[in-house]
């Protein structure tokens, strides 16, 4: 794992447009349809808009977000209550609007939306009551800079509803739950629900992206608490599913050994098994590498994960509720996200495999089954076959070691290995080996490099397979040592390890990990690490990335010919970049590195210890040069969190070559440069910084080819 130990070397771091009049949009009591390409989306609450006319602010009704709602659109006040919003949009284009509100008279009523002198009445269904609230999405056409939108109680309208807040969904940078482009990110097996753009009764956290607030561990940076019983979170399957999983936040006990509390779930308002939650997993405190004792404060890693197979099939339009009723205990849920997939049943026995049933090995009993799983595999290869585990839960205290064997299970809802205390994992001794459809599911709370298990580490010769593989609660997922050679690890779902989610450690080389979730990781999600020897020509391709708790979506430390391809990469929280080329440890650089295709929302952050802001993408050259060529093709930088582009520190970046970079909103610089050295920028985009698009020092030289703009 990458230690990110304490570093103190300080770092210097046209015209209105018209509504659209053809409304499409219609009541939601899920989720919407996804926002178009290129959106941004910010919650703006009605309390806090322009009101006139008698329109005001009011809190009598639960269920609201931020502080209250807006009421006062009463027959009294017909012809003249309005709240006014002022939207920015950093471009002109087709976008909408969601309009959250509550209309508990029992019939439709409507408002009047305006923009400049268009006009549009819209028509707001009657909800169950006061306390219950819904929304309405309709398609807007938004000019660049301010647009002001108006609703409006005009005489010819029947009012009397009450108005929580209106989202926009503007041309710029796209939301948390937007879909990537073609060809980037993993094509996942599941469907995501964001809490925050369900129908619910609680309390919105965030947006938020500052160190050590629950919401800046969110994915978009936003969730939603359930406090009250009665509070709740619907969302609305667009396809069916029999499993679910979903990421949550509990209270941690005054111990640090964290509470375990049940959360209701209907389908339709039918009761489905409730879910089981627990934040013993969760919560660390103090200096890094963190501990699990509360008295030492900085209170972060909010989130774990839980699942649950229904074991029936809801069919799309199913409305899902997660509600806390008197039964459940936690002072608080924080919802995140919903995950909802339709499991395949157990697989049977394939063909080359035999049962480690028949070889003695009895899950689901309560026995640790280390000794009995090794003796199984050394059958299993002697008989000169892979080593099937069918469904059930395997627990495991110590390394399961594998020399050129196979090892398969019934499926990652199926099959379970699941380690004790710190241990329990599968490690590769050499030879050709697979491991394939099947979870490892640890039980550690902190992190112990010395002491801790990965779920999966090791040499794995040449040509060897991971895949299909669910791994969380671990050190770390994957830990590949030298002399690997030709590994793919594909179809991976790492989540909440204490450390890296897969590293390529040493001399690793002509590897791949692809089409993978990797989330919640407790250091680098991706790391390539030429500690002693060089990884090289290897490549991290077609992966989804999220919310690291500590360190970059994906790190390449040294090397020859390593790749990071085609990946999406959010939310990066503290000491981060999106993605880093770095000499921070291991090596020196000894050949090209190429970072292509890449597309990074919300990323960059804070180095506390060092009390620099670090960009989404970060060429650092800190123990040595950089001499050997990093090139940076394609790639799209959305909403960063700090720069888009950084260039640090003391050594020399001497062959940097850009093309095809996109910076769109940053919340400082665009290109960020202090380093010396030299680079080449062509077709290089940057847009909406709130610094300067451009900050130099250092003595870099920039070559600049053709088709720049911005900077």
């Amino acid at each position: 794992m990458s230690i990110h130990r304490a570093h103190h070397r300080p770092q210097t771091t046209a015209a209105t447009a018209a509504l659209l009049l053809a409304l499409t949009g219609t009541v939601s009591y899920g989720l919407a349809a996804p926002p178009p390409a290129h959106a941004t989306t910010t919650v703006l609450e009605a309390e806090n808009a322009a009101l006139s006319g008698g329109a005001r602010a009011e809190s009598e009704h639960t269920g609201y977000t931020g502080t209250g709602y807006v009421g006062g659109y009463t027959d009294t006040n017909k012809g003249n209550a309005a709240t006014a919003y002022t939207v920015r949009s950093s471009h002109a284009g087709d976008g909408s609007v969601r309009i959250r509100y509550a209309n508990g008279t029992g019939s439709a009523k409507t408002l009047t939306l305006t923009q400049g002198t268009a006009a549009r009445q819209i028509t707001l269904p009657a909800t169950s009551g006061w306390t219950h609230w819904s929304t309405l999405d309709l398609p807007v056409t938004f000019a660049e800079g301010a647009n002001l939108l108006t609703l409006k109680f005009t005489a010819s309208d029947s009012g009397n509803v009450n108005i929580d807040s209106l989202t926009p969904v503007t041309p710029g940078t796209p939301g948390p739950g937007e879909p990537a482009p073609d060809g980037v990110g993993a094509t996942l097996p599941f469907t995501t629900y964001e809490a925050e753009s369900g129908t619910l009764k609680g309390t919105v956290l965030g947006p938020d992206r500052t160190y050590l607030t629950v919401a800046s561990e969110a994915s978009g940076r936003k969730a939603v608490r359930l406090t009250q019983t009665g509070d709740h979170v619907e969302v609305t399957l667009t396809q069916p599913a029999n499993a679910i999983n979903l990421r949550y936040s509990l209270p941690d006990s005054s111990d640090g050994k964290g509470i375990d509390a049940t959360l209701s779930a209907y389908a339709d308002g039918t009761a489905l098994p409730d879910l089981r939650l627990t934040s013993r997993y969760a919560w660390v405190y103090g200096a890094y590498p963190y501990t699990n004792s509360p008295g030492e404060g900085q209170g972060h890693r909010f989130f774990d994960e839980t699942r649950l197979h229904l074991g029936r099939t809801l069919p799309a339009g199913t409305v899902l509720r997660l509600q806390k009723d008197s039964a459940d205990t936690a002072s608080s849920y924080t919802i995140d996200l919903i995950e909802a997939e339709e499991a395949a049943p157990a697989a049977p026995l394939p063909d080359g495999y035999v049962s480690a049933r028949d070889l003695g090995v009895t899950p689901d009993d309560g026995q640790d089954d280390t000794t009995a799983l090794q003796a199984a595999l050394g059958t299993a290869k002697n008989q000169g076959k892979g080593l099937f585990l069918p469904a059930g839960t395997y627990i495991v205290s110590d390394h399961v070691n594998l020399t050129g064997m196979k090892l398969r299970g019934a499926g990652v809802w199926h099959t379970v290995l699941r380690g004790t205390g710190l241990k329990g994992g599968l490690f590769g001794r050499g030879g050709t080996s697979s491991i394939e459809n099947l979870t490892i599911d640890g039980q550690n709370t902190v992190r112990d490099d010395a002491g801790g298990h990965a779920a999966i580490e090791g040499d794995f010769g040449t040509g060897s397979v991971i895949k299909n593989v669910w791994i969380q609660h671990t050190k770390v997922g994957l830990w590949i040592t030298g002399p690997t050679d030709g590994l793919k690890a594909e179809d991976l779902r790492i989540r909440n390890t204490y450390a890296d989610g897969v590293n390529l450690h040493g001399a690793v080389r002509n590897t791949v990990v692809s089409n993978s979730s990797i989330r919640g990781t407790g250091d680098d999600a991706l790391a390539m690490w030429s500690e002693g020897a060089a990884v090289t020509n290897s490549t991290f391709r077609d992966n989804t990335v999220q919310l690291p708790t500590l360190a970059n979506g994906a790190a390449v430390y040294g090397g020859s010919g390593n790749k990071v391809e085609n990946n999406l990469i959010s939310d990066t929280v503290v000491a981060a970049a999106g993605i880093t080329v770095s000499t921070r440890f291991g090596e020196p650089f000894s050949g090209t590195t190429t970072v292509s295709g890449n597309l990074l929302r919300r990323t960059g952050s804070m180095e506390v210890n060092w009390n620099s802001k670090l960009g989404a993408l970060w060429v650092y050259a800190d123990r040595h040069d950089i001499t050997q060529p990093v090139v940076l093709t394609n790639n799209t930088v959305e909403d960063s969190t700090y720069s888009g582009l950084l260039l640090s520190w003391q050594k020399q970046i001497s062959d940097l070559r850009v093309s095809g970079l996109t910076i769109d909103r940053t919340g400082h610089h665009g290109i960020e440069v202090n380093a010396s050295g030299t680079g080449s920028f062509t077709e290089t985009r940057v847009a909406s910084t709130a610094g300067t698009p451009l900050n130099t020092t250092g003595g870099f030289t920039i070559q600049r080819g053709t088709g720049n703009s911005g900077w």
